[in-house]
């Protein structure tokens, strides 16, 4: 028996696939997230064979959370994704991630990816590694990524400047040149496309 750990911030979603999954006679899922807070509590807590990562949830993202969960754990990883973005996708094989499917994926279909999964293959949806291998390369800096990295969270210059260990002066230098390379009005607006583009 798999067993499984469903996470999505999408209650509808989740609870469809955790019962469409556990009609499998191969699969039980042993718990169910809403945050990747509770997605890393509860494999640690419950130990599943595949944790199953929304990649858009809060309060990271399932990326973040699949790190967390394969320092501390064997669980294999399968990310789910409605922005198939193909920069997250070398960040998530770099980190150990096992599958990368869209949301566009039939519950069927997900199972033998699964079973796959934890047969030790791997699984790549074909139109995203299609769409890694033709991407652009990313104009910013790594330093500009930085500060963009901490921009996210909504933080103030100054806590931006304290996490990442720089002046608040020379914050605002990155945070200008990200904003006027990537032509965004706020370094919000120039974090969030960063991470639409898998970036940070």
């Amino acid at each position: 028996m798999i067993r499984l750990l469903i996470a999505d911030d999408e209650d509808l979603l989740r609870s469809a696939l955790v019962a469409l999954l556990g009609l499998e006679h191969d699969l039980t899922v042993v718990a169910e997230a809403a945050t990747t807070t509770d997605a890393v509590r509860l494999a640690r807590e419950h130990r599943p064979d595949i944790a199953v990562l929304d990649l858009e949830m809060p309060p990271t993202d399932g990326l973040r959370a699949a790190e967390e969960i394969r320092a501390a754990l064997p669980t294999r990883i399968v990310l789910v994704t409605r922005h198939a973005r193909p920069a997250v996708l070398r960040r998530a094989l770099t980190a150990g991630v096992r599958g990368f499917v869209p949301k566009t994926t039939s519950a069927a279909v997900l199972a033998g990816i699964i079973r796959d999964i934890a047969a030790g293959r791997r699984y790549v949806d074909p139109d995203i590694a299609a769409s890694a291998l033709t991407e652009d390369d990313c104009p910013l800096t790594d330093r500009e990524l930085e500060v963009l990295r901490a921009a996210r969270t909504g933080a103030s210059v100054v806590e931006i400047a304290a996490a990442v260990h720089l002046a608040p002066g020379t914050v605002r230098n990155y945070l200008s040149a990200a904003m006027a390379k990537l032509g965004t009005p706020t370094r919000h607006a120039a974090a969030h496309h960063a991470w639409q583009q898998g970036w940070i």
